[in-house]
């Protein structure tokens, strides 16, 4: 079986792209999700030396546009980067947050069954055009309604009970659980003030109040003004990602066909694994089981260890899993990533390996569709050379992984991606 290289990526920039009247409360979009999609696959498009003619089918990976923007069969909106692209396939694929991880697989599998030369792989997402009870209602929808959506159960209260159940069976007290998730939080958001991309990023609300230490998000207040106010026991505000607009985008080849000119990343492994959607099912909350299954199978595609990876783009859509994906992909003992957080690790400066460069979902911004896209494009950006915002000071990366997760870490995405030229 061909290998698949990434030979072109974009991010647009990530934000809240509306502008809303405070007294008739009217929103205006200030950047559409037409908008969005268009953007990104231009850029990779121009990104990887192409012209659209080149392409020869588009994926467009998006969770739920029908309720965040009023449009259902979005596939067909790639024609609109370019009429040369008319008449191509194209076909939208739904995994919740891993929504373009797996539209970026499909178009892989695509590729190595010799159906296609280039593949164009979108990930979008517009959120802001609903309030509060809307996103949550929206991305409720991802969750096993019968037992979790329709009793009121939200993302926060979902990965809140895997944050209990891991501080409960590694008998972790609430104080310590704090202390480690702020450390998260702290890593993120040191990250993403060097992102120029990123919704939390040089000159945002992060680096304006200061809150780039664990100490710092420590001190915030429990209520009021600039308050880390409690969402989901024990998660609190400075522990949830970001309700996020934005796209992006990625070209593949196979291996073997990568241009000599081409700045290729070959997608050296693949691992994709499937959790029980109802949360009740599981017997081991405080440990991503789908998760280590996803990492052994792209681990062993690869023909790697942990110990390979130069930096890992993981899925903190709390901070509580960051704590276990960093221990899925086998950089911290189960039970200790909190520990190995405080202590300092897994910074630019981490002389082994380094996670979330971008600021991860909690600064980079979460637009949920177009997430494991970001990830895979900031990933190839950082191992051909050209990183956007933070970079590993221990040299050139030459393996990174992304770990892309859809729900409540159900759908599991990991990807081990080698610099080749």
């Amino acid at each position: 079986m061909s290998k698949v290289s990434i030979i072109g990526a974009y991010n647009t920039q990530f934000g809240a792209f509306i502008k809303r009247d405070r007294e008739t409360k009217e929103i205006t979009d200030l950047k559409s999700y037409y908008d969005l999609l268009i953007e990104a696959g231009r850029g990779a498009i121009e990104d990887a030396g192409l012209e659209a003619k080149d392409i020869d089918a588009v994926y467009v990976g998006s969770c739920s546009p029908s309720m965040f923007a009023n449009q259902e069969h979005v596939a067909p909106l790639g024609v609109l980067i370019d009429p040369a692209l008319r008449l191509k396939p194209m076909t939208r694929t739904e995994c919740a947050c891993a929504s373009s991880t797996v539209a970026l697989y499909d178009a892989a599998y695509m590729v190595e069954a010799g159906r296609a030369k280039n593949v164009l792989v979108i990930g979008v997402e517009k959120m802001n055009l609903l309030d509060t009870k809307g996103v949550t209602h929206a991305l409720a929808c991802s969750s096993y309604y019968p037992e979790e959506g329709a009793k009121g159960m939200t993302f926060p209260g979902l990965f809140a009970e895997l944050a209990k159940e891991y501080s409960a069976y590694y008998g972790i007290d609430g104080e310590e659980l704090r202390k480690m998730l702020a450390s998260v939080s702290a890593l993120c958001y040191s990250n993403g003030i060097e992102n120029p991309l990123a919704h939390f990023g040089p000159g945002g609300l992060t680096e304006k109040l200061g809150i780039t230490t664990s100490d710092a998000i420590l001190a915030m207040p429990d209520e009021g003004k600039g308050a880390n106010m409690m969402i989901a026991e024990p998660l609190r505000l400075h522990d949830c990602s970001l309700v996020s607009d934005g796209a992006a985008a990625l070209v593949i080849t196979a291996s073997d066909n990568v241009p000599s000119d081409a700045k290729a990343v070959e997608i050296a492994g693949i691992g994709q694994s499937a959790e029980y959607l109802p949360l009740s099912k599981r017997d081991k909350k405080y440990m991503l089981e789908a998760g280590k299954d996803a990492v052994a199978k792209s681990y062993a595609e690869a023909g790697i260890t942990s110990e390979d990876i130069d930096f890992a783009e993981v899925h903190d859509c709390f901070t509580i899993n960051q704590l276990l994906t960093t221990e899925a992909l086998g950089f911290a003992e189960d039970g200790k990533a909190g520990y190995d957080y405080m202590a300092g690790r897994f910074t630019k400066d981490d002389d082994k390996v380094s996670v979330n460069l971008s600021g991860g979902l909690k600064a980079k911004g979460h637009p949920v569709g177009a997430t494991g896209a970001s990830m895979h494009a900031l990933a190839y950006k950082q191992l051909v050379g050209e990183p956007i915002g933070a970079t590993t000071t221990k040299g050139q990366p030459e393996v990174g992984v992304t770990f892309n997760v859809g729900g409540s870490a159900v759908t599991n995405c990991v990807t081990v991606l080698k610099r080749t030229k």
